[in-house]
C-alpha cells in the first residue's frame, strides 16, 4: 500500500473522529440532543443508555407495516423513482436545447434571458404552483426535480458545443455533412464530456430537490419520512435519514461519474 493510498483511507476516519467528537459535545450542551451511541442503537439496534432495547431503523429496512408505514429501502425506492422520473425528462428535454442553443446564436439570444432568470429560482417556489396544477404527489415532485435540475444540462451541453473546433465544422462543410452527420459525427464526440458533466450536476440537484419536495406534499418519501421523524420527535432517526440522504447522494455521484469518464474520450487518450 502506497503513502497516496494510506493517506485517503487514514485521514477521512481521522476527520470522522473529530467530528464524533464535535457532536457529542454539542449533544452534552443541548438537552435531548442525540448521541453518536444512542443514534448508533437507533441505526443499527441495540440498548440505549436508559436501557431500552430497540430494533434499529436500518436493521429491518424492509418491513411494510402499511401504505403509509414502510421501512427505509422502500421510502428510499420511492424517492430514487421520482428522482430519475425528473431526471431523465430533465436529459430529454435539456439535450436537444441545449445541442441547439450551442449551434445557433439566434436560438441562444432566444433563450438565454429565460435560462437566466429561471435558472436561480428555488425549487420551492415552484412547489405550490405545481402541486395545484398536476394535485399528484409523484408529478408534482417529478416536475418540481424537472423545472430546477433542467439547467446544468442546456447549459454544459451548449458549452460542449461552443468548443468544438472550428476546423472540424469547416471539415464538415467540406465533406458536405448533413445537419443529423454533423452532429453525431463532429459535435457529439467532442460534447459528450461537457453534456455529462451536466447531467452529473443535474442529478445532484435532483437528489437535493426531491428531500424539500417530499417534506411539503406527504405521502411517502425519504424527505417525508425524516418530517415525520421530526413530528415525532425521533431526533435519531432524523440524524440517520441525513446520513443515509448524504451516502445515497455520494453513491449516485461517483456511478456518474464512472459514466462520464467511460464517454469522455479525453481520459482514452
Amino acid at each position: 500500500m502506497n503513502k497516496e493510498t494510506l493517506k485517503k483511507i487514514v485521514l477521512p476516519f481521522i476527520v470522522l473522529a473529530i467530528l464524533i467528537q464535535v457532536w457529542s459535545t454539542v449533544a452534552s450542551y443541548i438537552p435531548g440532543f442525540p448521541t453518536p451511541a444512542d443514534t448508533y442503537v437507533h441505526a443499527f439496534g441495540g440498548t440505549t443508555s436508559d436501557g431500552d432495547e430497540l430494533t434499529g431503523v436500518l436493521s429491518d429496512p424492509f418491513y411494510v407495516e402499511n401504505q403509509d408505514d414502510k421501512g427505509l429501502f422502500w421510502q428510499l425506492l420511492e424517492s430514487l423513482k421520482r428522482v430519475f422520473g425528473g431526471f431523465i425528462l430533465a436529459a430529454i428535454v435539456g439535450i436537444p436545447l441545449g445541442l441547439a442553443i450551442g449551434m445557433s446564436k439566434s436560438i441562444q439570444y432566444a433563450f438565454d434571458p429565460f435560462i437566466q432568470i429561471f435558472k436561480p429560482v428555488s425549487p420551492l417556489a415552484w412547489l405550490p404552483l405545481l402541486l395545484f396544477a398536476f394535485k399528484d404527489i409523484d408529478n408534482t415532485a417529478m416536475s418540481t426535480i424537472f423545472v430546477t435540475s433542467i439547467w446544468p444540462i442546456i447549459i454544459n451541453t451548449a458549452l460542449g458545443v461552443k468548443n468544438v473546433s472550428e476546423d472540424y465544422m469547416n471539415v464538415a462543410k467540406v465533406l458536405r455533412f448533413t445537419p443529423i452527420e454533423k452532429i453525431t459525427k463532429i459535435i457529439l464526440p467532442v460534447a459528450v464530456p461537457y453534456i455529462f458533466t451536466g447531467m452529473r450536476l443535474s442529478l445532484g440537484i435532483a437528489w437535493l430537490v426531491i428531500v424539500a419536495a417530499e417534506m411539503l406534499t406527504g405521502g411517502i418519501g425519504i424527505g417525508f419520512w425524516i418530517w415525520d421523524e421530526y413530528n415525532n420527535l425521533a431526533y435519531h432517526n432524523i440524524i440517520i435519514g441525513i446520513i443515509v440522504v448524504g451516502v445515497i447522494g455520494f453513491i449516485l455521484d461517483i456511478l456518474m461519474g464512472k459514466l462520464a469518464d467511460f464517454f469522455d474520450y479525453r481520459k482514452k487518450m
